[in-house]
């Protein structure tokens, strides 16, 4: 989105820094700007972090300043603690601002994970784009801002696509919504609803809907977050698309096992990610930090049932969220056998 030169100021910035002394909008004047608003636990933020980080690299020594904007979506995400090692993890390099109080999040008026705003070299909001995609458009809209600077600066070609659901002839199919657990914003299928602010057993009593998520088993039900109060706690969740994350912490200093099946089955290694284990011919994520996990990457688009069994109790459950865009070989696939 285009923004007429001149007539949005950018609004003056927070104190608390990750790799950077304090900087303000004053001393950056002469500097394009990058603000990335994310998150730590967002999907949608961690797909779009690695051209934001090409972009660092790419620009910063033609007077690109990018700056992330953390402003957390959950409680623990409020920590510097959790978003240092946020940071490390995805080894991001470029200035961090600590958001935790929505100041900076509320003097941009911003309202979604992730959002970008450019800012030219005399302080003004030339360019926005919210939600994921656009990357060649915005990497665009940073060359324009850097030849104001210097017409006769020498950029590199815009990036090729990162990632193969970002090339032309991906498709991005409609998924289930991102669904939280808390009762706040959460929406179980049980009949008997959450029971709010305690503990209660939980029962399967009807066949699972899309939308929404069963709880069975023993769980604490808060605003923010479901909780699993015994081993044996369990969710069941329909849904359509091509992989499935999960917000999830475990107890301070402890780890815990959740065990991951798909329509009543272990995932295969083909459908397993990066925290996938295996053992006994049962797949599971191995909980221990405040974070997203990825539960499953089918490759491709589909509707399937998934289960979730908690080997312990302690696990927190905040929000499921989705993967819809698969590349052209997966999209055809899905086709084809929609055809047949």
């Amino acid at each position: 989105m285009r923004i007429e030169p001149g007539r949005v100021r950018a609004p003056e910035l927070a104190r608390a820094w990750l790799n950077s002394p304090p900087l303000s909008m004053r001393q950056l004047r002469g500097k394009v700007v990058l603000i990335d608003f994310w998150d730590y636990t967002c999907v949608n933020c961690i797909h779009t972090l690695p051209y934001v980080k090409a972009w660092h690299e790419r620009y910063r020594d033609h007077g690109l300043v990018v700056i992330g904007v953390h402003t957390p979506e959950f409680t623990f995400a409020q920590y510097e603690s959790n978003v240092e090692r946020g940071v490390r993890e995805f080894d991001l390099t470029y200035p961090i601002l600590i958001d935790s109080n929505f100041e900076v999040w509320q003097a941009f008026a911003n309202r979604c994970w992730p959002a970008k705003y450019l800012i030219d070299s005399n302080g003004y909001v030339r360019y926005a784009h919210f939600g994921e995609g656009a990357y060649q458009e915005t990497e665009a809209a940073i060359q324009e801002l850097l030849r104001e600077i210097n017409p006769a600066a020498e950029l590199p070609a815009l990036m090729a696509p990162l990632r193969d659901s970002d090339r032309p002839g991906a498709v991005c199919f409609c998924p289930t919504p991102e669904l939280y657990l808390g009762y706040r914003r959460g929406r179980i299928g049980n009949r008997s609803g959450f029971v709010e602010d305690q503990s209660a057993n939980y029962s399967l009593d009807a066949e699972p809907e899309e939308g929404v998520f069963y709880a069975h088993g023993r769980w604490r039900s808060t605003a923010e977050f479901l909780g699993a109060d015994e081993a044996g706690a369990g969710l069941v969740l329909k849904y359509s698309a091509a992989a499935v994350n999960l917000v999830m912490s475990a107890p301070p200093n402890s780890t815990c096992e959740v065990l991951v099946r798909q329509d009543g089955r272990p995932l295969s290694r083909e459908q397993a990610t990066d925290d996938t284990s295996f053992r006994n011919d049962e797949s599971y994520i191995v909980v221990d930090q405040p974070r997203m996990y990825s539960l499953i990457d089918n490759r491709d688009f589909g509707t399937h049932t998934l289960e979730l069994l908690c080997r312990s109790s302690g696990v927190a459950a905040f929000a499921f969220t989705f993967t819809s865009c698969v590349d052209p070989e997966a999209s055809r696939l899905y086709a084809g056998s929609q055809a047949r």
